[in-house]
C-alpha cells in the first residue's frame, strides 16, 4: 500500500434527491415527452438528483422565449444602471445560498466542500464585476474626420446566445459567460451538463429574486444530442459560447457553421509549468502539487506537464512525490478533504489508459498509477500519479488527461524548454519558475499561450481575461474583453450640414 493520505467516508446523511425541470419564459416545465435522467454521486453512488431530459421542442421553446425577449427590449433597451442592479441582487443572492448550492454541486460531480463552496462564492464576484461593465460600457467617437463629419462606433448586445457549459465547474463557468452576457444586454439559453446541472437551476429562483424579467435567461437540461446541437446550430440563436473537449468543440463550430452565427470556445489544455534551478523550488513545488490534483486533475488549467532542468529534475521530482502523498484524497463532504472523485467510472478508466500506456512506453510510474480503495466510498478514486522518464512523443505528453497524472520532462536550455512549451496542439495556459526576470519575460513573450503565470499558478482575478490560443479555443471570458464577445459592433456616420457635394451633376 502506497503511503497517502486518505480521508474515509464520513457517514454523512445524503440530502433528499433534487428534482430539476426546465425553466423556459420565467416557470419550470416539464420535458415534452416526460423523460428524466438520474446523477450518482461519483464518490458515494446513490442518486442525489433527477433531472428532465430535453427534446428539440424544448429546445425551440426555450429559443423562442429568448428571442421575443430580447427582441421587446425588455432587457435588452434598459440601461445599464438597471441591469446592474439586478446582476448586483444575484451576486448577494449566490452568497446567501453558497451552502445549499456547494453541497449539490459536491455530490453531483465528486469535488470536495471546501472547494465546492469557494467555487459558488467566488462566482458572486464575476457577477458583481459583471455589473460594474453594465454601467460602463462604451464604444468609440471620431471628431477627427472633418469639420462636415461626426463618426460614432457603437456597441451593441449581439442578441440571442447559446451557453454550454461542462461538468468540471459547472457554476463557475457558468457565471465566466452569463452575468457577462446579461451585463451586455444580450437574453441567453443555458444547456449545464446532464452531470451536474443542480446550481444552474437553483440558479433560477434566484435570477427572479433578483427581478431578471421572464425569458432573458431560460435553461434547457438533458444531452447534448438534441438540446446542445439544437442550441448551437438554431437560426434564431446569434452566439453560441462553449466550455468543454476540444473534440465536441469542434462539433459546436461545425454546427454553428451553418447559419455563421458567432462562436466562443474554451477548449482543452495541455499546460507545462517549466521550473528552472534559480527558482524558489519548495513554492514551486507546492503549485506544481497544487495545479496537477485541483479537481482532481479534471480542469482544464491543469498543469499536468512539468518540464524541469535537468541540474534539479531528480531532486524536485523527488519533493513533489513527497508532497503528493500528503495531499489528503477522499471523502469530498470532509472539510479536511483536498481531492475528491473521478466524475465516472469511463473517464477514470481513460486516465489509467494513459498512465498504462505510458508505462508500456518505456515511461517510469513514480508513483501512483492506480485506483484508490478508500472506506465506505466508491471506487471513482485515482492515485496521485507521477510519471518521468517521458519523452515528448508519448500520448501522455501531449494529450490531455483530465485527471491527477503529472508527467515530468527535462530541459537544458530556455530555448529547448521553449520548443517543448510550444510543440503543443493546445496553448491555454503555460508558467516558468526563476527570480531572473529577464527569464520570465523572455518566457512569457515566446510562450504560445492565453495566460501565463510567473512564479505562480492558477491565480486568477474577474478583471483578467481569460482562453486559449491554437486548438485551445476562440474569443475571450471575463474581464472587458470577456463582455466584448457578447457585443456587435455598428458605425454610426453622421454628416453636419448639407456640405455633401452631388455625384449626380446637372447636364
Amino acid at each position: 500500500m502506497l503511503d497517502l493520505t486518505l480521508i474515509p467516508s464520513i457517514g454523512a446523511t445524503l440530502p433528499e434527491l433534487r428534482v430539476n425541470r426546465h425553466w423556459i419564459g420565467g416557470a419550470f416545465v416539464r420535458s415534452g415527452d416526460a423523460a428524466w435522467s438520474e446523477r450518482f454521486s461519483p464518490s458515494h453512488g446513490t442518486v442525489v438528483s433527477r433531472s428532465a431530459v430535453g427534446t428539440i421542442q424544448d429546445s425551440e421553446a426555450a429559443i423562442t422565449a429568448a428571442r421575443a425577449a430580447f427582441d421587446d427590449g425588455r432587457w435588452s433597451q434598459l440601461p445599464g444602471k438597471a441591469r446592474a442592479t439586478v446582476l448586483l441582487k444575484v451576486a448577494d443572492l449566490i452568497e446567501a445560498n453558497t451552502d445549499r448550492m456547494a453541497l449539490i454541486e459536491t455530490l453531483e460531480s465528486g469535488k470536495p466542500i471546501t472547494q465546492a463552496r469557494g467555487e459558488v462564492s467566488g462566482a458572486a464576484d464575476l457577477w458583481r464585476y459583471a455589473a460594474s461593465l453594465a454601467r460602463t460600457l462604451h464604444g468609440d467617437s471620431h471628431n477627427s474626420l472633418g469639420s462636415d463629419i461626426l463618426a460614432v462606433v457603437l456597441k451593441e448586445p449581439i442578441g440571442v446566445v447559446s451557453i454550454i457549459t461542462p461538468w468540471n465547474f459547472p457554476f463557475w463557468i457558468l457565471s465566466q459567460k452569463l452575468p457577462f452576457a446579461l451585463a451586455a444586454g444580450c437574453t441567453c439559453v443555458v444547456k449545464p451538463s446532464e452531470l451536474t446541472p443542480s446550481t444552474t437551476v437553483i440558479l433560477c429562483d434566484l435570477l427572479q429574486e433578483a427581478g431578471l424579467p421572464p425569458g432573458v435567461v431560460n435553461i434547457v437540461l438533458g444531452y447534448g444530442q438534441p438540446v446542445g446541437a439544437t442550441l448551437a446550430s438554431h437560426s434564431d440563436v446569434d452566439m453560441v459560447t462553449f466550455t468543454g473537449s476540444t473534440a465536441v468543440g469542434r462539433g459546436i463550430a461545425s454546427a454553428a457553421s451553418i447559419t455563421l452565427k458567432k462562436v466562443a470556445l474554451e477548449l482543452g489544455g495541455k499546460n507545462p509549468q517549466v521550473i528552472f534551478p534559480d527558482a524558489d523550488l519548495e513554492s514551486a513545488a507546492d503549485a506544481v502539487t497544487f495545479g496537477v490534483y485541483f479537481n482532481v486533475g479534471q480542469c482544464c488549467n491543469s498543469g499536468s506537464r512539468i518540464i524541469v532542468h535537468e541540474d534539479i529534475a531528480e531532486a524536485f521530482t523527488a519533493r513533489v512525490v513527497e508532497l503528493s502523498k500528503q495531499v489528503a484524497f477522499g471523502d469530498p463532504l470532509d472539510p479536511t478533504t483536498q481531492v475528491g472523485a473521478i466524475v465516472s467510472p469511463e473517464h477514470g478508466q481513460k486516465i489509467d489508459a494513459y498512465v498504462t500506456a505510458a508505462a508500456k512506453a518505456g515511461a517510469t510510474v513514480a508513483l501512483g498509477g492506480k485506483l484508490l480503495d478508500i472506506p465506505g466510498l466508491t471506487q471513482q478514486f485515482y492515485q496521485p500519479t507521477i510519471v518521468t522518464n517521458v519523452t515528448p512523443d508519448m500520448a501522455i505528453a501531449r494529450e490531455e488527461v483530465f485527471g491527477p497524472v503529472l508527467t515530468i520532462l527535462t530541459f537544458r536550455t530556455l530555448d529547448e524548454a521553449l520548443a517543448l512549451v510550444n510543440d503543443a496542439d493546445y496553448g491555454l495556459s503555460a508558467g516558468v519558475w526563476s527570480e531572473n526576470v529577464h527569464t520570465c519575460l523572455q518566457f512569457a513573450r515566446a510562450a504560445q499561450a492565453g495566460t501565463v503565470w510567473t512564479n505562480t499558478w492558477m491565480d486568477g482575478f474577474p478583471e483578467v481575461t481569460f482562453g486559449g490560443v491554437k486548438q485551445s479555443g476562440l474569443g475571450r471570458e471575463i474581464g472587458r474583453y470577456g463582455l466584448d464577445e457578447f457585443m456587435e459592433i455598428k458605425s454610426l456616420v453622421m454628416r453636419i450640414g448639407r456640405t455633401r457635394a452631388p455625384w449626380v451633376r446637372p447636364r
